[in-house]
């Protein structure tokens, strides 16, 4: 999978035309790679198409069409695309009342550190979380991070060739689990790999 380049761009004239057809398709590929555990956990598996909108779309509401900040924005959301060997994702923690978040957030210090994809038949795989830059103290985790999960060869293998995928929490104050990926769900994931 490739990088996404300021080449591959369109322009601001031309993403104001095609804006209306992007973002529907967009929107359409986010439902479908978000994956809900429980009330207050939303995965949201990236996509080289998701990070493309994304700088489309900052690029647009920042009206840059300068080189310095276009390659700022690339720079922000490349590493947000799957390389054909692994996963990423953008996990959001989402408590409505900001008293709950507070307390939520003070109770699941390290599940950044405690989310996980197990392949049908493979062993369980952690996310390596926010590799940019810490997100969380001794005191809170973040409602944000940013996650990658490696894939093994076999796990790649045994994917392409059908298996199931279960999406999960194991920390001790939100244990949640995926068993059973939607199947069109699953097949998006899929196609990031190569």
């Amino acid at each position: 999978m490739g990088k996404i380049t300021h080449d591959s761009l369109l322009s601001l004239e031309a993403y104001h035309k095609e804006r209306p057809a992007f973002r529907e398709k967009a929107i359409a590929e986010r439902r479908l790679r978000t994956i809900h555990l429980g009330d207050h956990l939303t995965m949201i598996f990236e996509n080289e198409f998701l990070m493309r909108y994304q700088i489309q779309e900052m690029l647009r509401v920042e009206k840059t069409f300068e080189e310095e900040g276009i390659q700022d924005e690339l720079n922000a959301y490349n590493p947000l695309v799957p390389d054909g060997s692994d996963f990423k994702a953008t996990m959001m923690l989402e408590y409505p009342h900001e008293a709950d978040r507070k307390v939520a957030l003070a109770k699941l210090v390290g599940i950044e550190h405690q989310m996980f994809i197990e392949v049908e038949g493979q062993p369980r795989i952690y996310a390596i979380a926010d590799e940019d830059l810490e997100r969380s103290t001794e005191e809170k985790t973040s409602a944000v991070h940013f996650m990658r999960f490696d894939l093994t060869e076999d796990m790649k293998k045994v994917l392409k060739a059908g298996a199931q995928m279960m999406v999960g929490c194991d920390h001790k104050e939100y244990p949640m689990h995926v068993k059973t990926l939607a199947p069109e769900t699953l097949a998006s994931l899929v196609s990031d790999l190569s």
